[in-house]
């Protein structure tokens, strides 16, 4: 199949680029960037020497149409004007950024502060958190892929929001998240002086996934809640960790929940449950597309304490994207991405 990559020159799409590169039933045929065309993928990658030497080119909807798939990479605000014409012209389209994600029209313009895509398109759009709503990928034309925060956060309340063992309207979710997912454009934030050393709390109650998250609960749960959610900034290149933290309906037992966990995902190949009393670590996921999770009972609060991980860029971008893309075709969901993390 023949595959496109609009956004190539961030950090989302050259790890799309290297996990295309290893998938046997696709080629990458258009590299396409706003910002950069007319460059040669190398001279932003120079890592790239001998195996992607492309060059970045601008946006043509007649030469993209022609393509089977065409992800987009693109900072948020950009995909709800050229998807459209591309979805209409039949070209089945993955979207890393956050204009389809959101149903309500008016939710999207609140918490972007953008114009929001139009309606009939965000209804078209299937949310791609692969392991909830495959069903529903098999059939997608648009797939708005998960952001990151989000992807972690639900697959490690999944099971206990579907069993019903937690109350929704009590999450509290501790996310943390390394520097690559501001992206690759400079900011005084993200330099070294400012980042290393240091963790930085950032949109505080204001953070666009929030919504994403709610939408999601709402959906698994039956009920509207709010959720709590903080985000921090550390001294990583890759890797989030959520802690999450809900009241428990009853007592229940660690073992009793982290079986329920272990049942939930047992036919899950990227779900990863930790033993109990072991928790997960970024550094255990890098460059993978697992997502591992670990689970405790605090018997004291009566609180389930939830521990999730992932590579922002694998399983919270470009690694759930080809995931999605592989569910759509009917091929196994691992191929291209079954290498284990880099480690250490």
């Amino acid at each position: 199949m023949k595959v496109g990559i609009v956004g190539a020159n961030g950090y989302s799409g050259v790890e799309l680029i290297r996990l295309l590169q290893q998938h046997p039933y696709v080629t990458i045929e258009k590299i396409v960037s706003h910002s950069t065309h007319g460059k040669n993928i190398l001279e932003l990658y120079p890592h790239l020497y001998g195996v992607n030497e492309m060059i970045l080119e601008k946006w043509n909807l007649d030469e993209l149409s022609n393509l089977d798939f065409v992800f987009f990479a693109t900072p948020s605000g950009v995909s709800k004007d050229i998807i459209p014409p591309l979805l209409d012209k039949g070209v089945t389209c993955i979207d890393l950024s956050g204009d389809f994600r959101l149903k309500n029209a008016g939710d999207y313009e609140t918490w972007y502060k953008k114009t929001s895509a139009p309606t009939a398109y965000l209804q078209k759009a299937t949310y791609g958190l692969s392991e909830v709503y495959r069903d529903k990928i098999k059939q997608a034309k648009l797939v708005a892929n998960p952001g990151c925060f989000p992807t972690a956060t639900l697959l490690g309340l999944f099971p206990a929001l579907k069993k019903q063992i937690i109350h929704a309207n009590t999450i509290h979710v501790d996310a943390k998240t390394g520097v690559s997912g501001a992206g690759r454009n400079a900011n005084l934030t993200n330099l070294f002086t400012e980042i290393n050393e240091n963790i930085r709390a950032y949109k505080v109650g204001e953070h666009q996934h929030i919504p994403e998250i709610e939408q999601v609960i709402s959906d698994i749960s039956g009920e509207q809640v709010p959720i709590t959610f903080i985000t921090h900034l550390i001294p990583i290149n890759r890797g989030i960790m959520c802690t999450m933290y809900a009241d428990l309906v009853e007592q229940v037992t660690t073992e009793e929940v982290h079986q329920i966990y272990k049942d939930m995902y047992k036919d899950e190949m990227f779900i990863r449950i930790r033993p109990i009393g072991e928790w997960p670590t970024t550094k255990e996921v890098i460059g993978s597309n697992f997502c591992d999770i670990g689970v405790m009972v605090n018997r004291r609060t009566n609180k389930l304490i939830i521990i999730s991980v992932i590579d922002n860029l694998v399983k919270g971008a470009a690694g759930q994207a080809m995931q999605n893309m592989n569910i759509i075709n009917g091929w196994e969901e691992h191929i291209g991405l079954n290498n284990s993390p880099l480690y250490p």
